[in-house]
């Protein structure tokens, strides 16, 4: 295959489209498949059982589908799946997924991947995210559509990322971040809402209102967490637009569990 540097080490087994390019002393193992249009750099370690989708951009010196970093782990056949059209740079590692997590690190299409990231054993990474520089992930986190996280944000293991929310640089978070939020801080803090990233999103105003109200509800207006809940469910009588955001908010909060809660 002439896209395929003569130094680059590929097993027999691998399956790589005839579009793929790989780049020089890069190793792909035995169980690992990689769609048309793929373009993986110089130095990197592809191995398990991972499937690469079409279109990805991968900078050299990644490692994608090492084991995970879990004492538990005993070698299972356990899976790293990847999407479309994401960009992955320098010396990011993807661990496959673990026995306990449901056996499979999924992350989807279309994301921004910066140098440094790290995503650990049975996360789930939706669509249109972003991960800034040294960002990391660690394990069972579950990470919506549209999430952008700051420079050298943690989080913590199975702490969920709800969708459109933001992290300022450096935070650590150990509850979960709702929809929309934007938070900073160690632990993290919520700000205010991603009212800038919606707008460029094209929300209307009306649902940029009920985002505005669910915000008051939640960090305002002294309520527990239930009440809150009751008066966001509210909402859609006056913003009926904002009706799946609202009812995107509901679902999130209601799955929280109460020993971790939210980011206050």
């Amino acid at each position: 295959m002439a896209n395929i540097h003569p130094t680059a080490i590929i097993d027999l087994g691998a399956e790589l489209d005839s579009s793929v390019t790989v780049g020089p002393y890069t190793v792909i193992g035995p169980d690992v498949i990689v769609g048309a249009g793929t373009t993986i750099g110089a130095h990197c370690v592809i191995e398990g059982n991972t499937s690469i989708g079409c279109d990805n951009r991968i900078f050299q010196f990644n490692s994608l589908g090492a084991i995970p970093q879990d004492k538990k782990y005993a070698g299972e056949p356990c899976e790293l799946v990847i999407g479309d059209r994401n960009t992955i740079r320098e010396f990011c590692t993807f661990n496959i997924g673990s026995p306990g997590g449901g056996g499979v690190t999924r992350v989807g299409n279309d994301n921004w991947i910066m140098a440094y990231v790290h995503i650990a054993h049975d996360c789930e990474v939706g669509n249109h995210t972003i991960f800034a520089n040294n960002a990391g992930i660690a394990g069972h986190v579950k990470v919506d559509d549209w999430v952008i996280f700051g420079a050298f944000t943690v989080v913590h293991q199975f702490v969920r990322i709800g969708a459109h929310s933001m992290t300022a640089m450096s935070s650590l978070l150990f509850a979960d971040l709702p929809p929309f939020v934007m938070c900073q801080g160690q632990p993290a803090e919520a700000r205010s809402m991603n009212f800038e990233g919606l707008r460029r999103r094209g929300f209307s105003a009306d649902r940029m209102a009920a985002v505005r109200s669910m915000h008051k509800l939640l960090y305002r207006s002294n309520l527990s967490l239930e009440q809150a809940c009751t008066e966001i469910s509210r909402l859609t009588e006056t913003h009926a637009e904002a009706a799946p955001d609202v009812q995107m908010m509901l679902e999130f909060l209601e799955q929280t569990p109460p020993n971790r809660g939210i980011v206050r």
